[in-house]
């Protein structure tokens, strides 16, 4: 058995552009490039699953244009990364398409296991990495999750103003779960749900909702807080302070 990284990494992230970047006509990178540190935040990331001792391949979903350049750049500035074997494919104008993309370049085994990771999260741990894989072993289908704090409710969007919606029911916190990643399944299991996905015509916005609309089980492994998603620039104060704390323990 092994266990098999794809990160899709073919966004724009138009949500971590700035507004000064964008009233001065500058071009900001994709959000997987902002350097955070002085380091792509996707080399953060990637260098997470290099530290686990369990991944044994990385697959990562990059806009064509991109590969070249990315591929010069692990060889130039991160051979440390190049220690596992990683690929780099083309990804898809959306999440689920690179995903697929990189599920079809992939030889797998019937028992490996495939764990699917987005680009911005490069605070996770190892430990994090462990624990979801060993429930995904265990039970097919497991991804990593924290209870949801808020108040959770159910609203419909008025059709004016656009910023003012309509509450329709309060959600129970103990049903919620906010869902990050890794997420985690048998490689049989997932490329099923991805060829239904296919012949059906659905979309889900995470690999979890295909594997629900399958009709499995998906098990939740208490994550953390400080595995954030950074999609906008008021993200990275956080992560800078994050970064720090990492770099101190180091």
């Amino acid at each position: 058995m092994k266990v098999v990284v794809i990160i899709p990494a073919a966004g724009l992230g138009t949500r971590m552009a700035s507004a000064t970047a964008a009233k001065k006509g500058k071009p900001t990178p994709s959000k997987q490039f902002t350097e955070l540190g002085g380091v792509p935040i996707l080399l953060h990331t990637l260098r997470k699953f290099v530290a686990s001792q369990r991944v044994s391949e990385i697959l990562v979903a990059l806009r064509k244009d991109e590969i070249v350049g990315f591929r010069e750049r692990l060889e130039m500035e991160a051979a440390d990364v190049l220690r596992k074997k990683v690929e780099l494919v083309e990804g898809g104008e959306h999440r689920q398409q690179s995903v697929a993309n990189a599920l079809n370049a992939l030889a797998a085994a019937a028992d490996d296991i495939v764990l699917v990771h987005d680009a911005v999260r490069p605070f996770v741990t190892v430990e994090q990495i462990s624990r979801v894989i060993e429930e995904a072993r265990r039970c097919k289908a497991a991804i990593l999750g924290i209870p949801a704090m808020d108040t959770v409710k159910e609203v419909k969007r008025a059709s004016l103003p656009e910023d003012v919606a309509l509450i329709t029911a309060t959600v129970p916190r103990e049903r919620v779960v906010l869902a990050q990643t890794p997420q985690v399944f048998d490689a049989k299991l997932l490329k099923e749900a991805f060829a239904q996905a296919v012949a059906e015509g659905i979309n889900a916005s995470d690999e979890a909702g295909l594997i629900e609309k399958l009709g499995n089980d998906v098990h939740v492994v208490l994550g953390a807080e400080r595995n954030i998603k950074i999609t906008k620039p008021s993200d990275m104060d956080l992560a800078r302070f994050y970064l720090q704390s990492e770099q101190k323990k180091a």
